[in-house]
C-alpha cells in the first residue's frame, strides 16, 4: 500500500478468522490506519488483492463490493457522529437509507443498539451532552445498526481516560461473545492489544512491512524481534 510512488507497506499477507477480535498495531505513521481503508473499500490497494471468503473483494464488480461492504460496520477515531442529530437520530441514519423498516421499527432497532452499549435512555441527547467515552460507544450503536458481520474499529480508545478505556474493551468483548461479530481493530494502546487481541499483525515502520502476526501475548513472550517486543514492552530490554 502507498501513496503516488512512495510505499507505505509491502507483502502484507495475514488471514482474519471468523469470531475473532483481530488487532492491526505498530508505531505511529506506519499505515494503520490506511490498511484498514483498504480492507473497508475507502482506498485502492497499490498491488496485492483482499478476500473476503472467496471473494477478490477489488477484483470485484461494484455491485459486488457494495454488497460485501455492506456486512461490515465501521466505528471512527472521533466516534464521527453529526453534530447536529440525536443519537437516536445518528442510529436511524443507516436504517432509514439501506432497509425498509418503518418508523416504529426504526425505533425499536435503535433502542436495542443503544441499550447494547450502556446507552439506554439517552435517545435524545445530542453528541455535545454526552461524554467522550459514551460517545465512542455511540459510534459503535450505530455502526452496529445494520447487524454487520464484521466491525471496523479505528483507535477506538484513543483520547479516554484508563477507566473509560477498559470499559470499552470490556463492551467489545461483550459485544463478540453475544453477537459472534468479527472485530478488527486499529490500535497501538497496549492495554487494549493484550485484553481483547485473539490475533493480530505488525507493521514495522522502519522495514515498511508486517514482521509478526498472531497472538499479541504469544508474540510477547516468543518473539525475539527487538522492534515488536520494544513495541509490546514500551522500550523494556530483550532479554
Amino acid at each position: 500500500m502507498g501513496y503516488g510512488d512512495f510505499v507505505l507497506m509491502r507483502d502484507l499477507n495475514f488471514t482474519i478468522k471468523h469470531g475473532e477480535i483481530f488487532i492491526i498495531m505498530g508505531g505511529s505513521g506506519c499505515g494503520k490506519s490506511t490498511l484498514m481503508n483498504i480492507l473497508i473499500g475507502l482506498k485502492l490497494p497499490s498491488k496485492g488483492r483482499v478476500f473476503y471468503g472467496e471473494i477478490d473483494f477489488w477484483g470485484a464488480d461494484p455491485e459486488t463490493r457494495d454488497r460485501i461492504i455492506r456486512r461490515a460496520g465501521v466505528m471512527y477515531q472521533s466516534g464521527a457522529l453529526w453534530s447536529s442529530m440525536t443519537l437516536a437520530e445518528n442510529i436511524s441514519l443507516p436504517l432509514e437509507t439501506y432497509t425498509s423498516l418503518s418508523p416504529a421499527e426504526i425505533g425499536e432497532v435503535v433502542e436495542l443498539k443503544l441499550e447494547l452499549v450502556g446507552l439506554a435512555g439517552f435517545e435524545e441527547f445530542y453528541p455535545s451532552e454526552i461524554s467522550g467515552g459514551m460517545q465512542k460507544r455511540a459510534g459503535i450503536a450505530r455502526a452496529m445498526a445494520l447487524d454487520p458481520e464484521i466491525l471496523f474499529f479505528d483507535e477506538p480508545s484513543a483520547g479516554l481516560d484508563p477507566v473509560s478505556a477498559h470499559r470499552l474493551d470490556d463492551m467489545i468483548l461483550e459485544l463478540r461473545d453475544s453477537m459472534g461479530t468479527t472485530m478488527v481493530i486499529v490500535t497501538h494502546e497496549l492495554a487494549s492489544i493484550f485484553a481483547i487481541g485473539d490475533n493480530s499483525v505488525f507493521l514495522d515502520v522502519s522495514k515498511r512491512s508486517m514482521t509478526a502476526t498472531g497472538d499479541p501475548n504469544k508474540l510477547l513472550a516468543e518473539s525475539q524481534d527487538p522492534t515488536l517486543h520494544m513495541f509490546l514492552t514500551r522500550g523494556e530490554t530483550l532479554q
